[in-house]
């Protein structure tokens, strides 16, 4: 299947869907949620506030495109209600907290959001197809971090283990079960009828792109060095992370429910969305090669060490997703640095980014990879 043909099929499928989404005002929710207007869906988002400001969220008036609900995914209350409310057809759960060293900090935290937070949007999809609701689909949003990371140079497979050194790594592993056990135990469609629910995984590379403002994240530490006329510092400068454009997995997420929706049981696994081989590259070669599309005022500096631990190589291996749901990346590594420092631009020059967004996913699907 040709990738053009995907995006015309899903312009047509998601139209008039409703479509439930946790973490809508995060960085990757922003940008699902543009898109997700664009092609038509009625979505409700659930989230409890936008994680840094600036963000996508405010910045492109995503409140405007969808039903907002404020809540935490920890309020199991709070959350069964909005499922009900919202009656959706398909959830989408990409609520997190995603940083890795954040998550030193902040354990308790990181495991009451990642894994409880995981199973309390799962029991209220249950809980409402139990009392008549009609969720066909659910995409758990974890990440390539969910692997046991062996330091080895070749991809990890779906099959791979899962563990997690760190605390982020290990409760996304720990979604990673949660979402197999309800999957086994209440939703599978051929044991459980009209209850059932399709529900899928998905475990996507490092993402970049405009409007990511977290701190300590490769792309947004550069832009703001830049901004103050220092060079970016950068710790690990030979860590090796399966670098894509946020419109990679989105697209993933949007064609794996898609499947999900439509056919069930046969898709209801964990899927990987990375880049190319040749686009796996250290954090160096990243970060020089932005610097010549950023252009001047921009350096960078390698101040080597840290006392917390990261792993030094991490690579997907996507084969499964390109030959069973005909998926691909369509934007090499040097695209998705131009398009992200382009929209960082944009942005520093009053531009609208609500509009900036649309062009860029417009373009995006107009690409063949």
């Amino acid at each position: 299947m040709e990738i053009g043909e995907c995006a015309v099929e899903k312009i047509n499928f998601w139209r008039g869907k409703k479509v439930f989404m946790t973490g809508h005002m995060g960085f990757k929710g922003s940008w699902l949620s543009i898109w997700l207007d664009q092609l038509g869906a009625q979505v409700t988002g659930y989230s409890d506030a936008p994680p840094t400001d600036p963000n996508l969220y405010q910045c492109c008036g995503v409140d405007q495109l969808v039903t907002p609900v404020t809540g935490d995914v920890r309020d199991e209350a709070r959350l069964q209600s909005a499922v009900k409310a919202a009656d959706p057809d398909i959830v989408l759960h990409l609520a997190a907290q995603p940083l890795v060293r954040a998550s030193y900090q902040r354990p308790v935290d990181t495991y009451a959001i990642n894994v409880l937070g995981t199973v309390h949007v799962l029991e209220a999809v249950r809980l409402h197809n139990l009392q008549g609701g009609k969720v066909k689909a659910f995409v758990n949003v974890t990440t390539d971090k969910s692997y046991s990371n062996k330091e080895w140079f070749w991809g990890y497979r779906e099959d791979d283990a899962l563990g997690g050194f760190d605390p982020y790594s290990n409760s996304k592993a720990c979604s990673e079960l949660v979402t197999a056990a309800y999957r086994d135990s209440f939703f599978n469609p051929a044991h459980y009828g009209r209850h059932g629910v399709a529900i899928a995984s998905a475990r996507a590379g490092n993402v970049i792109g405009g409007g990511d403002w977290a701190s300590e994240r490769l792309i947004p530490d550069c832009v703001r060095a830049f901004g103050q006329q220092a060079p970016s510092v950068l710790r690990s400068p030979y860590a090796v992370r399966p670098w894509q454009h946020v419109l990679e997995p989105l697209g993933g997420y949007l064609l794996l429910a898609q499947r999900l929706y439509e056919e069930g049981a046969a898709y209801a696994e964990a899927w990987n969305f990375g880049p190319e081989e040749r686009d796996s590259q250290n954090v160096e070669k990243v970060v020089s090669r932005f610097c010549g599309i950023w252009g001047e005022g921009a350096a960078y500096e390698v101040v080597p060490g840290g006392d917390l631990h990261e792993a030094t190589a991490l690579k997907l291996d996507c084969s499964k997703a390109k030959a069973r749901l005909g998926w691909k990346p369509r934007w090499n590594l040097d695209t998705a640095l131009s398009q992200t420092a382009a929209w960082y631009k944009a942005y520093l020059d009053g531009k609208d980014m609500l509009q900036i967004c649309r062009s860029q996913i417009e373009l995006f699907e107009q690409s063949r990879g």
